[in-house]
């Protein structure tokens, strides 16, 4: 899948390439409005900052928005009500807010392309001894089949994909429930104890005191 990254910060730029790169996207950054205006065509999915040194994300999205329905997701440091307002009003499909994790702004990728019938991760996954096929919502370990709900699945992928990187409480419940509402948090930790039982290795799931959770890997 095609990302085009528009994105005026280098110290950005060369943190969220590699990683995104490393998800089998192909990643083409601009720096400026009038570079994206040219290219964003030949795009299925746009990462825009909002704080541009040629123009205000805003109206580059409305630009956009005039000729084309480009899946967009407003990468951000404003972080008021009334700039989400804005921006979902100017067209962009979801809105991620900076600083972020890796693991959210996957996740919110992904739910973005599946509105629009795709969807960028991987077919396959793997970490260890643990695969997950995201297009049949399967997980394995080893030889054995995993069953798991929805959410679990997702909570596991999340973690997969942070790599043995520790994962924040607050990216997982925005990533799985879209929420950081506190009262997900209890939600939260059912379903990671559900998952160490069905993963049958309670130490693979590992809790990181005061973060949240990362994947052992060995």
């Amino acid at each position: 899948m095609r990302v085009l990254l528009v994105e005026d910060d280098d110290r950005v730029v060369a943190a969220l390439v590699p990683a995104l790169q490393r998800a089998h996207l192909k990643v083409r950054r601009v720096a400026t409005a009038a570079e994206a205006v040219l290219v964003h065509a030949e795009s299925d999915l746009v990462l825009l900052d909002m704080g541009l040194p040629d123009q205000d994300g805003l109206a580059l999205c409305r630009q956009i928005r005039e000729v084309s329905q480009v899946p967009i997701i407003a990468v951000t440091a404003r972080r008021e009500e009334a700039s989400l307002v804005s921006a979902l009003r100017a067209g962009v499909d979801d809105y991620v807010v900076k600083p972020y994790s890796l693991a959210v702004l996957m996740a919110r990728i992904d739910a973005v392309m599946r509105r629009f019938g795709q969807s960028p991760v991987a077919p396959v996954s793997e970490l260890g001894d643990l695969r997950l096929d995201h297009a049949c919502f399967e997980a394995f370990l080893g030889e054995q089949a995993l069953c798991l709900a929805r959410k679990e699945f997702e909570l596991l992928s999340m973690l997969v994909q942070a790599r043995g990187e520790a994962v924040t409480r607050e990216s997982l419940m925005e990533g799985i429930w879209d929420t950081s509402w506190v009262g997900a948090s209890r939600t939260l930790d059912v379903h990671v104890s559900s998952l160490r039982s069905k993963l049958g290795r309670p130490g693979l799931i590992q809790t990181v005191r005061g973060v949240g959770y990362r994947i052992a890997v060995s």
